[in-house]
């Protein structure tokens, strides 16, 4: 259980709805698209630019608010604003920041701007697409600043009827198979999140669907050990962990490339965002116990996912496959259950967001140059695209973790913050490191091959006579790959927006007794 009187339960009301007019005004963008008249003809920007106006506001907005209107040296939700929404269910209109969901809100309203920029030719149903890209964009921020279980929970499931269309439309020839194999894997899931997010408002004898006093409420240990399974599972598939993950490489291949920017940029960072809310906070007891097993589950996603990369003959399912192999460092910062881990846990989300919303921008860029993304039939292009090159290979120097880079950042804070949890034996962090550095070894070695086979080689002569990437393009792939040297430089310019909250999460986790993680263990 949480102690009641944690400072992160503190709370700071919102003199004006900042979080809601976040939250809605990408909703009220898409309620205005039906009203442009239908296009008469595939030249119509109407909608791009309508979609890009209202997330550029909003973008704005959020940048003026958590660094003016917020204060990142408190680690309790700020902001909040909670309106009985309906009673009858106890449903609350109830948002609310902390520095676990600020700098996610804030990624997340950078990429899908910039996705929108990135669907610069989107002609075929485009009200549609800009309208689905909105409500996505709501969704998301509504997920992240949620602090109403039921009120998260819809907007988790919100935001899979866009994605799940904009695959099943607008992407490959099997876009049907990836998109119902999406959505089947993800609302299946998502009934776990409901059953145990349910079992615990139940609990006791006072009903609450708010998740900071749901975060003070005693479990007994099977109810809380269910739950905490439950929530991983729903979770992990978003994530996603191995075994859920199998959904990811289809889905990637066959969405277009700025919808592959929203999977891999935000919507995997939901699941580890999620984790930390609900079986960190909620049920600090079980993780504590638990926090083996996810580390277990974090190397297998690491070793795995670098090895299935080696497989893929296809530009996006190998990125896509690497994604699952940098979020294993995202289950491992979370399973080292002290400060420096969960720090690298969020530095790693940041991190693999912008990088890999760039690998798979910069794929779409060559893909609708070449069209195609198989690497066999590739060859050359380093000559007839040389800035495409130099951005595709920055951005896999990121992914690979080289210093001064966020990737470098994030995993060595990972890596540390395993060494130095003392609760585990010194053999169970020797074999860890070990395994996961086998990750880190993998990773430079299909990301720099795919790039050799890529971009040199034998010239393909179709490719012969292609342009380079344009100015609009590059001002996609700088404001990704720009931010990635400055937190990769200066790590501090991202640490601090969510260092208080983490700090608050690891303070309680270390009061709870590390016993049952030795006992568990039995090594050393």
């Amino acid at each position: 259980m949480m102690d009641a009187n944690l400072p992160s339960m503190a709370a700071s009301q919102a003199s004006f709805p900042w979080l809601s007019l976040i939250v809605l005004l990408p909703l009220a963008g898409a309620a205005l698209m039906p009203l442009l008249p239908e296009p008469a003809n595939k030249t119509s920007t109407a909608p791009r630019n309508l979609a890009l106006t209202i997330l550029l506001a909003d973008f704005l907005i959020m940048l003026g608010v958590f660094s003016k209107v917020f204060d990142h040296a408190v680690g309790g939700l700020q902001l909040v604003e909670r309106i009985s929404w309906l009673p009858f269910i106890g449903l609350e209109w109830s948002l609310g920041a902390d520095g676990i969901s600020v700098p996610l809100v804030v990624l997340s309203g950078l990429i899908t701007l910039l996705s929108v920029a990135a669907s610069w030719e989107i002609r075929q149903k485009s009200r549609l697409y800009f309208t689905l890209l909105l409500l996505q964009a709501s969704a998301q921020a509504l997920v992240f600043l949620s602090q109403d279980f039921l009120l998260f929970f819809l907007a988790w499931e919100l935001e899979l009827v866009p994605v799940y269309l904009l695959i099943a439309i607008w992407g490959g020839t099997r876009r049907q198979y990836a998109a119902t194999k999406f959505i089947l894997f993800t609302a299946l899931a998502s009934l776990l999140i409901l059953i145990s997010g349910l079992a615990l408002a139940l609990n006791g004898n006072d009903f609450t669907l708010n998740l900071s006093e749901l975060s003070n409420k005693s479990l007994d240990g099977g109810l809380g050990l269910l739950c905490y399974i439950g929530f991983l599972i729903g979770f992990g598939v978003k994530l996603p962990i191995f075994p859920l993950h199998t959904w990811l490489p289809d889905a990637h291949g066959e969405a277009n490339a700025p919808v592959s920017m929203l999977l891999a940029g935000v919507l995997l960072k939901m699941g580890g965002y999620a984790l930390l809310r609900f079986n960190v906070q909620m049920l600090p007891d079980i993780h504590v116990q638990l926090a083996p097993g996810l580390i277990a589950i974090g190397i297998v996603n690491v070793v795995y996912g670098a090895l299935n990369a080696f497989a893929q003959d296809n530009v996006k399912r190998r990125i896509a496959c690497s994604s699952v192999s940098h979020m294993g460092f995202v289950l491992l910062g979370i399973g080292a259950i002290d400060a420096l881990g969960i720090s690298g846990a969020m530095l790693q989300m940041i991190s693999h967001g912008l990088i890999a919303a760039a690998m798979f921008f910069i794929t779409g860029s060559f893909y609708d140059r070449t069209k195609t993304l198989s690497i066999p039939n590739m060859g050359g292009l380093a000559k007839v695209l040389p800035i495409t090159f130099a951005f595709f290979l920055a951005s896999s120097l990121a992914s690979l973790a080289l210093p001064g880079m966020s990737g470098f950042v994030s995993e060595i804070s990972v890596f540390l913050g395993i060494t130095s949890q003392e609760g585990f034996t010194s053999l169970f962090r020797s074999i860890t490191i070990f395994l996961a550095a086998i990750g880190l070894v993998l990773t430079p070695i299909y990301l720099l091959s795919m790039c050799r086979r890529v971009f040199f080689g034998p010239r393909i002569p179709a490719l012969a006579q292609i342009n380079d990437m344009n100015p609009r393009e590059l001002t996609i792939g700088l404001s990704l790959l720009i931010p990635t040297l400055v937190i990769g430089l200066w790590p501090r310019v991202a640490i601090d927006l969510y260092e208080s909250s983490t700090n608050i999460l690891a303070e309680n986790l270390s009061a709870h007794s590390l016993f049952g993680v030795s006992h568990l263990l039995n090594l050393g």
